[in-house]
């Protein structure tokens, strides 16, 4: 009967649910608690589901669940308490993978941790990019596995048990309590993770953590047809006849934008792409350069994302180090870049650099000439031989349209891999899916990437590729306006609050095609004291974001968000974006991005009212 009652009230909602459910890749910050993930959304469901209340507008005011789709959204709450009411378990144990393998390396990344061993069981078959031999020796987990013909032959074990079913019914689990964790894996949405027993309570976060770092949630596409498929178990069809041709346009598309040649990789985001580079060329290392130290070089104040990845990569081999490289507030990149590669270089190990330009939050471009030079340097081991020469992986999210990469450009010579997330221009928005490219000397570095972007079935979905089909043509016109917007807008913040400092590309950097949409905004404080002064500051700082959206709600949004189709978005780096980053590190400055499409206006007239306030 409960059963029954639930997917009533299930069928409802998907009737009436807002159409941002489904279309928005970024959601309000002004209504998200980030310690409440989830569950503040699911409370407040749950309230309404009690009330059988399933009205838009009373759906439309339920707080954002998570800030960025790639984390998780409604839709991907809304299954996990869906299967969770049908299979007597708490919404907080199941958690939606677009990816079918990750669940799996979530769980064995935590027990490598606390040094559990893990037995995985199947029926039938594993996935074909499922690969033991690569999960054991290159990510360094420690796992058996074992077929059988049915889940009752599983034995009670003190190892963690696991046990994988592929199925069309992905929202039904067979549970027994001998398995402590079960992954339903469906061949074109995902997979779903049940967390079963108390006792692998902790289990819960490290999970959600993976998927929060290192792949997505089920997409909103493909979790509205599990629902629809639960409700009315219809046959989910088979992928159309349009996907290599997407395919091959994507990849045409991007080449075409980055000026390159090797074949391009597209992953269901960002970071997923960046997951990819960075085990891959873990991989490389290991077979090339035996028993050498591996060192990732961060910025500690880049995109948290990028920044805890590395960190949570090291944590799992006593091999990988993280190193910092401080780019911005004064700190030059190419000087940086140099001394950290000097002692990299004395010390025989292997340097690998991830480092945005522009940089984020500051807006900072470093000399090229400078930049190419250092990466090119060669330097040599305290025992006088070559050291190895560095990657440098370049997020370029922010400049998509600047060849980097192509032949006689300035990176041509070093061995670069470049990458954008697909949130930002690329889509407009409309989806998550980012894409890598290589100049011509790191090629070989490819193959190892796309091993791993495959094996962690973290490629971009059908529906993503075929939006990046539609949205990649009109990427550089979007970009070109979207930064006319922001130039005038920072021109005007200049004219009128001349006492505040803004972080922009110079109109030189411009002409050379650095034309980001997004500024930071340091805003006058005053007060007798450092702390004074901060405290004056950052309440400003929400004053100034309060009053955009509150006057301009159609447009302006407290949200984490650039290169969208439509309006103006405003964060703090230091609670949205830098999330993870030290506390030292962040910037608790204001973070401005325009697109092509905004009333200007209204937003520089709701901008002096603010400057007059002051």
């Amino acid at each position: 009967m409960q059963s029954n009652t639930v997917l009533t009230y299930i069928k409802d909602v998907i009737e009436n649910m807002p159409k941002d459910w489904l279309n928005l890749t970024t959601h309000r910050l002004d209504i998200y608690d980030e310690e409440l993930a989830k569950s503040q959304f699911l409370e407040q469901f749950e309230i309404l589901f009690d009330t059988n209340n399933s009205q838009s507008s009373a759906l439309n005011e339920l707080p954002t669940a998570y800030d960025y789709i790639r984390l998780g959204h409604p839709l991907s709450c809304v299954l996990e308490w869906v299967v969770a009411k049908l299979n007597n378990s708490k919404a907080e144990n199941i958690i939606s993978f677009s990816s079918k393998t990750i669940p799996v390396l979530a769980v064995l990344r935590k027990n490598l941790l606390i040094n559990k061993n893990t037995q995985i069981f199947y029926i039938d078959e594993l996935p074909d990019f499922f690969d033991p031999d690569v999960i054991q020796h290159i990510y360094g987990y420690k796992f058996d596995v074992k077929k059988i013909n049915s889940i009752q032959e599983i034995p009670e074990l003190d190892d963690s048990t696991i046990f994988i079913s592929q199925r069309d019914d992905i929202c039904n689990f067979d549970l027994i309590s001998n398995v402590d964790f079960f992954i339903n894996i469906h061949p074109d949405l995902g997979s779903l993770i049940l967390v079963n027993g108390e006792q692998n309570k902790s289990y819960i976060s490290e999970i959600q953590h993976v998927r929060r770092r290192e792949t997505i949630a089920m997409t909103p596409a493909n979790t509205l047809v599990a629902l629809n498929y639960l409700l009315e178990k219809t046959t989910i069809d088979s992928p159309n006849n349009a996907i290599e041709t997407n395919k091959t346009l994507v990849l045409n598309s991007i080449k075409h934008i980055t000026d390159t040649t090797v074949e391009p990789l597209v992953g269901s985001s960002g970071l997923s792409m960046q997951y990819a580079i960075v085990m891959g060329l873990v991989h490389h290392a290991l077979e090339n350069h035996k028993g050498k130290a591996i060192k990732i070089i961060v910025p500690p104040n880049c995109y948290g994302g990028t920044n805890d990845q590395a960190r949570r990569v090291a944590a799992c081999s006593d091999t990988i180090e993280v190193m910092d490289l401080p780019v911005d507030g004064g700190k030059d990149m190419v000087q940086s870049i140099d001394l950290v590669l000097n002692k990299i270089a004395d010390e025989d190990a292997i340097p690998y650099i991830i480092a945005e330009i522009p940089t984020n939050p500051r807006v900072e471009v470093p000399d090229l000439i400078k930049l190419k030079d250092v990466l090119s340097k060669e330097r040599k081991t305290k025992n006088n031989e070559t050291a190895i020469d560095p990657v440098f992986i370049l997020d370029q999210t922010f400049c998509p349209n600047v060849h980097f990469l192509g032949k006689d450009e300035i990176l041509s010579s070093v061995r670069t891999i470049a990458y954008v997330s697909g949130s930002k221009f690329p889509s407009g928005g409309k989806c998550t899916a980012g894409y890598c490219v290589a100049n011509n000397k790191s090629e070989a570095l490819m193959k190892k990437i796309e091993l791993h972007l495959r094996l962690c079935d973290n490629e971009a979905t059908n529906l993503q590729m075929e939006i990046l089909t539609k949205q990649l043509p009109s990427m550089n016109q979007r970009i070109h306006d979207a930064y006319k917007n922001t130039r005038e807008f920072v021109n005007y913040i200049n004219d009128i609050l001349p006492e505040a400092k803004i972080n922009f590309v110079s109109e030189e950097l411009a002409n050379k095609g650095f034309t980001p949409s997004v500024f930071s905004l340091d805003l006058p404080t005053k007060g007798n004291t450092d702390e004074e002064k901060e405290t004056y500051k950052r309440a400003l700082n929400l004053k100034l974001i309060n009053l955009m959206i509150s006057e301009i709600p159609n447009e302006s949004k407290f949200c984490v968000s650039y290169g969208q189709l439509k309006g103006c978005y405003w964060t703090i780096p230091a609670t949205s974006t830098q999330g993870t980053t030290k506390e030292d590190d962040k910037d608790y400055i204001v973070r401005v991005a325009l697109s092509a499409n905004l009333d200007f206006e209204l937003h520089k007239k709701v901008f002096s009212s603010f400057v007059k306030s002051i």
